[in-house]
């Protein structure tokens, strides 16, 4: 989940912004939400565009490597022509890492003016710096999300509880 994701340009443009990613718990993900990880999302692009937008993003890591690809290093979302206007812009899409691993499909509702066509090199990676402000100590985004290193903090707790009410649970493949 990454709020207002800030996008400007005027030929040179670049993107950036910070949010959270959780899983559930579990040997095969069943379990209840888990502690979040600050993640951080980058890009610069350059072309013929201009404007600025922010955008609400909720990316789904279908695969388990896909979610150890993201906790490990910055994951390349891919090229972007886009064309976002007024508070109502919504968007889905699909995209992968240069391997072709990462599968990752995105939820984004757009507020803002922005034309042009641009190849954009974001990425998304997991943000150390976030993770030992929010928890005070170092500790991996990969045993936070995916071994329960540590507990989550109060201020997840508004987020996980709705993830656990709102979202279906998984069931285990026989």
């Amino acid at each position: 989940m990454l709020p207002s994701v800030v996008k400007f340009a005027l030929g040179f443009g670049g993107s950036y912004g910070r949010g959270v990613m959780t899983c559930r718990t579990g040997e095969n993900f069943t379990g209840p939400w888990g502690a979040p990880s600050i993640i951080a999302l980058e890009g610069g692009s350059f072309g013929l565009q201009l404007g600025g937008q922010a955008t609400d993003f909720v990316l789904l890591l279908m695969t388990p490597r896909s979610a150890d690809a993201v906790l490990s290093s910055k994951v390349k979302l891919g090229a972007d022509a886009s064309a976002a206007a007024g508070p109502k812009g919504r968007d889905a899409a699909a995209a992968t890492d240069v391997t072709l691993r990462a599968e990752i499909l995105s939820y984004s509702r757009s507020r803002g003016l922005f034309a042009g066509i641009s190849l954009e090199g974001s990425t998304l990676r997991p943000d150390k710096n976030g993770n030992k402000e929010l928890y005070d100590k170092d500790v991996t985004p990969k045993d936070i999300v995916l071994k329960g290193a540590v507990p989550a903090p109060p201020s997840a707790q508004a987020l996980l509880s709705t993830l656990n009410s709102k979202t279906p649970k998984a069931k285990a493949a026989d």
